[in-house]
C-alpha cells in the first residue's frame, strides 16, 4: 500500500471506532438512571460506596433518609453523567477500537510478532481491568477511612463531581500500577532484565513499592496504600519467577562456545612449525620460471594491404 493508501485506512479505522465509542456513550448516558436487564442503574453503581457509609457520616440532603450526591452548579449533574457515559462508551466499545488498531497494525508484522503483540495487549488490558475492580472494592473501606477522620466536628457532603473524580483517579492508579509486571516480564524477553539483577534488591524493590503506593493513591489513606503496595508485591513477585524461569531455559538452550571469552573460544596459539604438505617439493627448493618464446614479429599494415589488394 501507499502512504496515501494507509492515511485512508486510518481514516476510516478512526471513524469506525468514534461511531462506536459515540453508540456507547448513548448507551451509558441511558444506562446512568436506567438500569439494562439483568444490572443496575450504572450511577446507583459508582455511588455505592458512598451510600454504603453509615448515615451519620454523610448529610441527608433529601430528609428522607435517600443517599444523595450534592450539586453545586446548574450542569454539573449533567456533565457528570455525560462524562460517566462517556467512561462507559469507551469501555463498551473497547472490542470494535481495539480490534480496528489491531487490524491496522498486523499487517506490518510477522506471525510471532502477532502472537507475541496479540498475547501483550491481552495480558494488559486484563491487568488493568483487574487493577480497576480492586480499586472499586477497597474504595468502600478507604472511603470510611477518611470520612471517619474528624468525623466529631465535620459531615460529608460530597459533590458528584469531587466523588466522580476521586473515584475514577483511584480506578486509573490501580490499573496503570497493575501493568508493571508485564513490563518486567517484556524486559526479561527483550535480554534487558535478567533474574540476577533483581534477586538480591527485593527488600529495596518492595520498600519502593509501598512508596510509590502513598505517593499515588489519590485519597492517602492506609487501606488503599496497602492494598495497592500489597498488590504490586505480590504481581512483581510473579514477574520475577517468570524471569528466572525464562532465564534458566535460555542457559539450558545458550551453546557453552558463547559463554567463553575471545581467547578461550579461539584456543591456544601454537608454536610448533608447520610441515609441509606431502608431495611438495620442499621450502629450500626455489621455483624457477620457464622462458616463454619471443611471439613473432607483426607485419606492418603497408604490407598486409598490399597483400589483401
Amino acid at each position: 500500500m501507499t502512504l496515501v493508501e494507509h492515511l485512508q485506512e486510518l481514516r476510516r479505522r478512526v471513524i469506525v471506532s468514534l461511531a462506536a465509542i459515540v453508540v456507547g456513550t448513548v448507551i451509558g448516558f441511558i444506562w446512568y438512571q436506567n438500569a439494562i436487564p439483568g444490572t443496575m442503574p450504572l450511577g446507583e453503581i459508582i455511588r455505592r460506596p458512598y451510600c454504603n457509609l453509615p448515615q451519620e457520616l454523610r448529610a441527608d440532603f433529601t430528609h428522607d433518609g435517600s443517599c444523595r450526591l450534592l450539586a453545586t452548579s446548574p450542569f454539573e449533574m449533567f456533565m457528570l453523567r455525560l462524562k460517566v457515559g462517556a467512561l462507559a462508551g469507551l469501555v463498551l466499545a473497547s472490542p470494535v477500537w481495539l480490534l480496528q488498531i489491531w487490524n491496522f497494525i498486523t499487517p506490518g508484522l510477522h506471525k510471532n510478532e502477532r502472537r507475541y503483540t496479540f498475547t501483550f495487549v491481552t495480558l494488559a488490558v486484563l491487568l488493568f481491568i483487574a487493577g480497576a475492580l480492586l480499586a472499586y472494592f477497597v474504595l468502600d473501606q478507604g472511603l470510611y477511612v477518611l470520612m471517619t477522620m474528624g468525623g466529631e466536628v465535620q459531615v460529608g457532603g460530597l459533590t458528584g463531581q469531587s466523588y466522580y473524580n476521586f473515584l475514577l483517579g483511584l480506578t486509573v492508579v490501580f490499573g496503570v500500577s497493575f501493568e508493571l509486571p508485564l513490563i518486567v516480564v517484556m524486559l526479561n524477553l527483550a535480554s534487558v532484565l535478567r533474574y540476577e539483577h533483581v534477586k538480591d534488591k527485593r527488600r529495596v524493590i518492595i520498600v519502593g513499592l509501598f512508596i510509590f503506593a502513598a505517593f499515588m493513591t489519590p485519597g492517602q489513606d492506609p487501606f488503599s496504600m496497602v492494598a495497592l503496595g500489597t498488590s504490586m508485591v505480590v504481581l512483581v513477585e510473579l514477574a520475577f519467577q517468570f524471569c528466572r524461569f525464562n532465564d534458566r531455559r535460555k542457559e539450558s538452550t545458550r551453546p557453552e562456545w558463547m559463554d567463553l571469552d575471545d581467547e578461550t573460544a579461539s584456543g591456544p596459539i601454537s608454536t610448533a612449525p608447520i610441515a609441509p604438505a606431502s608431495g611438495s617439493t620442499g621450502a629450500s627448493e626455489a621455483i624457477r620460471p620457464e622462458p616463454i618464446e619471443r611471439p613473432a614479429p607483426i607485419a606492418p599494415a603497408k604490407d598486409i594491404f598490399e597483400d589483401v589488394l
